[in-house]
């Protein structure tokens, strides 16, 4: 489908919501190198367990608010009390085992990033610095084996559809549909 600009987007792109067009067009399969940034897309993934990425994208501004933009030490610090002050937050999704989840998520992204020398490090070794294209998937070897060492490592809410989906946000996995505008030819 042809949209209004003229340019054809990935079928997923709602034409209705803004956010969702600026994340489609600026930020959806752009590598990512920043360890800030692939922090905040791990914890919003994690939180849209069960849910659309609409509903994440629309909230994401509250949960950098809740989240003090997503500084990892702060996050890594956060004990019952911040935990119980995000319960009642109604800008985000409240749900107590994803909010300990992203707590616990934290500390161990802090801990990779020091074994590795950043979480990009990591998360980039997987593929060797390449970025992967394929299109129409959930879930693939890869993010079977980095969901796999996550969840080995502890964290919580990053199967491996979840970590399909960061993947693909962050740029490791490049699947923009073959019509879309943005899909590399």
């Amino acid at each position: 489908m042809e949209w209004s600009d003229g340019k054809t987007r990935c079928f997923w792109a709602d034409p209705k919501n803004r956010l969702y067009v600026k994340y489609h067009d600026e930020e959806w399969g752009v590598p990512v190198y920043d360890d800030h940034k692939l922090f905040e897309m791990l914890i919003l993934e994690s939180f849209q367990a069960g849910l659309s990425w609409a509903c994440i994208l629309n909230k994401r501004e509250n949960f950098r608010s809740a989240f003090d933009n997503f500084d990892l030490d702060t996050v890594c610090s956060y004990g019952p009390d911040k935990i119980e002050e995000l319960m009642c937050d109604s800008g985000i999704v409240r749900n107590r085992l994803k909010i300990a989840a992203a707590v616990k998520n934290a500390r161990i992204f802090r801990d990779v990033a020091k074994e590795y020398g950043s979480f990009s490090n990591y998360l980039w070794s997987w593929t060797g610095g390449r970025t992967i294209h394929e299109i129409g998937l959930t879930s693939s070897p890869l993010s079977d084996a980095v969901s796999k060492d996550l969840r080995r490592r502890g964290m919580k809410f990053v199967g491996t559809t979840i970590i399909y989906a960061y993947l693909q946000a962050v740029g490791v996995i490049y699947s923009h549909d073959g019509s879309c505008y943005l899909a590399e030819r």
